[in-house]
């Protein structure tokens, strides 16, 4: 059978680490639903070359610790973006222990195997609210899946509600910026206020969609990749267990 040609395989990996609280989640998962259904982000996938995507949404924690919500979907219409939507809205997974990046990045890496895609470009989107502190290095893992012609873009929450404040990293964007993306045009988006996130999911999405994040983006507000001198094992030096 003939794999389906779309514009973008995206993965959203969504951190459900033990630091985020029940509120956290709730907000993170809703402004998924309301980017997804957005008609800004509809008519970025209507203006792309072939005009469909494909999605899968992903939550992580620590290692062996991710599971599938969303398995691949084929995203071309309010319709299609209504059914995605939906069961996301139905689902209320708990948090889980740790947080690990690598074996998030490595997970999602693994599924864009033979899901019945072919797109022009593949893309790790990566949200969560704390460095790498179990598995592998981050960068190690990153860089298997630039390697393998993926993109990971960042979305670092960086707020202080619940256990996060115990483990806050005052500059987990620029942690994402030097040890986390990679590729291509990879970007990071911070979040310094849960009201923010919702636009900024759907900021992020369009950008991955049209492939130009580069295009009416305040400095400040999009962080490209850099070859820095960064502690890239912040994490697993000051957070063990998070």
């Amino acid at each position: 059978q003939t794999d389906v040609e779309v514009d973008l395989e995206l993965v959203l990996a969504v951190d459900v680490s033990r630091s985020m609280t029940p509120r956290e989640l709730e907000i993170q998962r809703r402004g998924y639903v309301e980017a997804i259904t957005s008609k800004d982000v509809l008519a970025a996938i209507r203006g792309g070359l072939i005009g469909q995507i494909a999605l899968t949404y992903v939550e992580w924690a620590g290692v062996g610790a991710q599971r599938v919500v969303i398995d691949w979907m084929l995203i071309r219409d309010p319709e299609d973006a209504a059914a995605f939507s939906d069961q996301l809205d139905a689902h209320f997974g708990l948090s889980m222990r740790r947080t690990s990046i690598s074996a998030a990045i490595n997970f999602a890496r693994g599924r864009f195997d033979g899901n019945g895609f072919r797109g022009l470009r593949r893309v790790i989107d990566v949200s969560g609210d704390g460095a790498n502190n179990s598995g592998i290095p981050v960068t190690l893992a990153r860089d298997d899946a630039v390697a393998d012609g993926i993109i990971i873009n960042g979305l670092p929450l960086m707020t202080r509600e619940g256990m996060n404040s115990r483990w806050y990293l005052p500059d987990l964007d620029a942690y994402y910026r030097n040890c986390v993306i990679g590729g291509p045009g990879a970007f990071v988006i911070p979040v310094l206020d849960w009201v923010d996130f919702p636009g900024a999911v759907r900021r992020k999405m369009i950008l991955e969609i049209a492939g130009d994040p580069g295009r009416g983006q305040p400095p400040e507000r999009l962080m490209r990749a850099a070859a820095t001198q960064y502690d890239c094992l912040i994490g697993e030096k000051t957070a063990p267990g998070q």
